[in-house]
């Protein structure tokens, strides 16, 4: 799995708290502590897949184009990071005479496809408003801590 899932899943909540206000590049960026350019191409996918849209030029960036509550993290897992929970690297050698070099691939592969079925069936069961509800939960336990 790569952290791109978690940095789009970032920048959505970061725009679902922020709503009807452009946030460019730079400012997500900081906020999630990466590069713009990293967040560029993030948000190029979360836009042609209908989660953003952009302005360009001055004044211009990222807008929320859904609600929070109708958007799950598994369809952000699949539009940026869907297949990826398997490594790209896997041990043996299917062409080779031991039972278990041969087979460890295969067998691999289903353990793996199949974590990643309850893995997106989990995320199913969460939005953007989960998300965003859980960190202002964290932020109101914060302030408790500090009475």
């Amino acid at each position: 799995m790569n952290s791109e899932f978690t940095v789009a899943v970032h920048s959505l909540v970061l725009l679902a708290y922020l709503p009807d206000h452009m946030a460019s590049s730079e400012t997500i960026a900081r906020n999630v502590s990466t590069n713009p350019t990293r967040i560029r191409k993030i948000m190029s996918t979360l836009r042609k897949h209908g989660f953003v849209t952009t302005k360009e030029g001055i004044g211009g960036g990222y807008i929320l184009n859904c609600e929070p509550s109708g958007v799950t993290l598994a369809q952000i897992y699949r539009a940026i990071s869907g297949g990826t929970l398997k490594p790209h690297w896997c041990s043996g050698n299917p062409d080779e005479d031991c039972l278990v070099s041969a087979n460890i691939q295969g067998v691999m592969d289903h353990f793996f496809y199949e974590a990643e079925q309850h893995y997106v069936a989990y995320l199913e069961q969460n939005t953007l408003q989960t998300a965003l509800d859980k960190i202002r939960k964290c932020q109101l336990q914060q302030k408790n801590q500090q009475m």
